[in-house]
């Protein structure tokens, strides 16, 4: 074709033809996949893209559907953008903050001057379904970064303005829908008809916006209760409040003006008086067992480590165990569907064994602790004898601490549960909200590139069964905690960019972990970086980022 360009599809491997500034979308439409609600996004030569990008050279495209993270970040962006139009119209001078991801959707403050209403809820609703009806136009428009921040700032957008200040490029980009200005760090799609499936309902302060599920698109992801998530982001709200930073650019503006000890030291300070307070309440409470579970580098080594300390503050004696002590052998090990040993399930975990040995403990027996041999994949004993009085507390630390078969034959009035995660820290901006799955890849690609030797390509290529995991094992189970510890710091970020940033650079640009590579950099450069010299020894970021005075 002359003057055209080759693109090789890798949803279906074939090659297409397509005339030189055609489109991603031409290019879908040439290439007939089976995507029943379309591409939300697509990877050109590794790298996120929305769908109007152009093709002037030949590439190699993978598109992106509801199934995939991506596409389901692009799709999601999308309804920020119709929600924020929808208050804008419905309510103006009024301000909208998406603080949160909760109850399989997403929080959305409104500031209005008065108390929201069920009718409020219903009249957005209906006016977001009006606008996905008419089919609108979504225009990503370039211009000098510049020129971005005083439009933003001529709109009273001072979040965005701020966000845009900390980065160094000399162009950017926003988007427009009719009258409506954002910015969004991810590709949006192209028409605000593209969007099949929502729903918003009044919750707390606000509305929880609702989302497709992304194992199911043609069903809402179900509305689960997390009362004490909520309690957490709240209570973060009020840190917030407590430092004056809510969002990246101010972040920023307070590194630049020389308050990063500051910031850090006061972090630091929140973060040991709610652990302290839980270290009192387990001790007034006379709890024997302190169960503590979390996603993957949610930091519940060094949050056992710390309360241990606090404990032994108040007067108790706790003794740490893992519940990795107490797999079953290797060959005992179930298998998954792929024929491979599912180390992830509750069955993997000698449960009958654990109860025996906590029962025989709190009866005030003596046991020998067992250690796990990971070369061997066999339990072995090696004379480590425990026996606990009156002042004594077992800590136990793993991914099952919280569901309720590890411990079912410990009574309930001698165990506390405490759920450990990533959950909060600051949004980029009023309508850019930071995942907490993201600050816990960050921590992990840091942790396996310093203590396990590997690369940021093999820590995100196990991404997706990390996730599988956690979401079968360890969510559905916080919300049976009788306290959550947020373990994310206001300015960890800051400290994160300057280490990890050189091992995203190590990844290939041929390499399928690219895009998500490259758009965990684009995320960093946010932020102004922070010498990790002037966090203390006994921070929980330490168990990531190195220089811990504990020992993992």
């Amino acid at each position: 074709m002359a003057n055209g360009v080759k693109i090789r599809c890798k949803n279906n491997g074939k090659i297409i033809k397509v005339p030189l500034g055609s489109t991603l979308l031409d290019v879908y439409e040439k290439a007939q996949l089976d995507m029943p609600y379309g591409p939300m996004a697509a990877h050109v030569n590794n790298k996120e893209q929305g769908l109007k990008y152009r093709f002037y050279n030949d590439k190699d495209v993978e598109f992106l559907d509801l199934h995939t993270d991506g596409g389901m970040r692009t799709y999601i962006s999308t309804l920020f953008l119709i929600l924020f139009k929808t208050i804008e119209d419905l309510f103006p001078n009024s301000q909208l903050l998406i603080t949160a991801n909760v109850s399989n959707g997403y929080y959305c403050e409104l500031r209005i001057g008065r108390t929201l209403t069920e009718q409020d809820a219903a009249k957005i609703r209906a006016y977001m379904q009006h606008l996905v009806e008419a089919n609108l136009s979504i225009h990503r428009i370039q211009c000098p970064i510049e020129d971005a921040i005083e439009l933003f700032r001529s709109h009273g957008m001072e979040s965005k303005a701020q966000l845009l200040e900390s980065q160094s490029n000399l162009y950017t980009y926003y988007y427009q829908l009719e009258n409506t200005i954002d910015y969004f760090y991810g590709p949006l799609m192209s028409h605000t008809g593209d969007i099949h499936l929502f729903d918003v309902a009044l919750f707390c302060e606000g509305v929880l916006l609702r989302i497709p599920s992304q194992k199911e698109p043609w069903r809402l992801e179900e509305m689960v209760p997390q009362t004490k998530k909520m309690g957490v982001i709240r209570e973060q709200k009020r840190w917030q409040e407590i430092m004056g930073i809510s969002t990246a650019g101010e972040l920023n503006q307070a590194v630049l003006a020389g308050h990063a000890t500051e910031l850090i030291n006061v972090s630091e300070a929140l973060q040991e008086k709610k652990l302290s307070n839980i270290a009192d309440e387990i001790t007034s409470r006379h709890s024997k067992l302190v169960l503590i579970a979390g996603p993957s580098s949610s930091g519940k080594t060094t949050t056992a480590k710390r309360l241990a300390i606090l404990l032994m503050a108040c007067g108790m004696r706790p003794h740490t165990l893992s519940t990795d002590n107490y797999f079953v052998n290797r060959v005992d090990t179930p298998k998954d569907e792929n024929g491979e040993y599912d180390f992830e399930c509750i069955e993997a975990v000698d449960t009958a064994f654990f109860n025996q040995q906590m029962e025989a403990l709190l009866r005030g027996e003596e046991i020998e602790i067992p250690r796990y041999d990971f070369p061997s994949g066999k339990r072995v004993f090696e004379g480590k004898k425990l026996q606990i009085g009156s002042d004594d507390v077992i800590i136990i630390e793993g991914n099952h601490a919280l569901n309720p078969i590890l411990s079912q034959q410990v009574p309930e009035e001698k165990k506390f549960r405490i759920y450990v995660s990533a959950l909060t820290t600051i949004q980029l901006d009023d309508h850019n909200h930071i995942p907490t799955v993201d600050i816990r890849l960050l921590r992990r690609i840091l942790r396996d590139y310093r203590y396990r030797g590997y690369s940021a390509v093999q820590t995100i290529k196990r991404c997706p069964s990390v996730s599988a995991g956690e979401a079968k094992w360890i969510f559905p189970f916080q919300e049976l905690a009788d306290a959550t510890f947020n373990a994310a710091l206001l300015y960890e970020l800051g400290v994160i960019r300057e280490q990890v940033m050189p091992i995203l650079e190590q990844v290939e640009e041929r390499a399928p972990e690219y895009a998500e590579a490259t758009r965990l950099r684009k995320f960093l450069k946010y932020f102004r970086s922070i010498p990790a010299d002037q966090v203390p020894p006994t921070s929980l970021l330490r168990e990531f980022a190195g220089g811990s005075s504990f020992k993992y």
